[in-house]
């Protein structure tokens, strides 16, 4: 039974994805040159792959559980502004710089929204307060580390493929949450990595905030401290994480 539940979460999320994908494909709200982009090499792709993962993945993950579902709406919300408003700067540290200067730059946005949308899942997956914190963390981390690797076609979709495996292993929630996950990446790898579409920050942090919501449905306390201490480590030294996603 807890096999058929994780295949049912796979398909649906990708089902969701990819019929999310084919509609916007069809019809672009405001039209395709404003989902246009340029990627690292240059091409122009468009962004059609991040909202429909965002979709696809926020409502699987709400049948799995809400708090699950709100953090990944949440996530991708929060993307979808950047993506539509980012500015130049990089780095939570430019950011906060700029927001200390009186500025709210869209990453501010992006920094706020996700990590107060996580804390709030984490309170709806967890039960005792630290728990509920460290739940907060996991998500609000693997939603921004899975962008910080999205640096060419099939980065951030490989990791989420990758990290997402171990989970199927495990059963309840967990184990459907990480299924959620991946059937969400596996429906748009193809265009990713032939680059016609691309995830952009909406894509990348829903499917990071899937991941994470996995994690926090699937372990105890010490996994808890143990994932939320491993992405705090890859934010500080997200320079270097980024560096290495691109020399793959």
């Amino acid at each position: 039974m807890t096999g058929t539940r994780r295949s049912r979460s796979f398909l649906l999320s990708a089902a969701l994805t990819r019929a999310g994908l084919v509609a916007l494909r069809a019809k672009a709200p405001g039209g395709a040159a404003r989902w246009a982009r340029k990627n690292h090499a240059g091409r122009t792709v468009m962004l059609y792959a991040g909202p429909a993962a965002a979709y696809g993945t926020a409502l699987a993950a709400a049948r799995v559980h809400p708090g699950a579902g709100l953090a990944v709406l949440a996530a991708g919300a929060c993307g979808a502004y950047d993506d539509a408003a980012g500015d130049h700067r990089r780095g939570f540290r430019e950011h906060l710089g700029a927001l200390r200067g009186g500025e709210v730059t869209s990453g501010a946005v992006k920094l706020f929204g996700i990590s107060g949308a996580a804390l709030v899942a984490g309170a709806l997956l967890r039960e005792r307060p630290l728990d509920r914190l460290l739940a907060g963390v996991v998500v609000a981390g693997a939603a921004h580390c899975v962008n910080l690797v999205d640096v060419r076609p099939g980065r951030a979709l490989g990791a989420v493929l990758a990290l997402g495996a171990p989970g199927l292993l495990r059963g309840g929630r967990g184990g459907e949450l990480a299924a959620v996950a991946m059937g969400g990446a596996a429906a748009v790898l193809r265009e990713d990595i032939g680059e016609r579409t691309m995830l952009g920050d909406t894509g990348a942090h829903a499917l990071g905030a899937a991941l994470g919501a996995a994690v926090v449905a699937g372990n105890g306390r010490a996994g808890l401290l143990a994932h939320a201490v491993a992405f705090v480590a890859a934010a500080v030294n997200g320079d270097r994480v980024t560096g290495w996603a691109r020399s793959l």
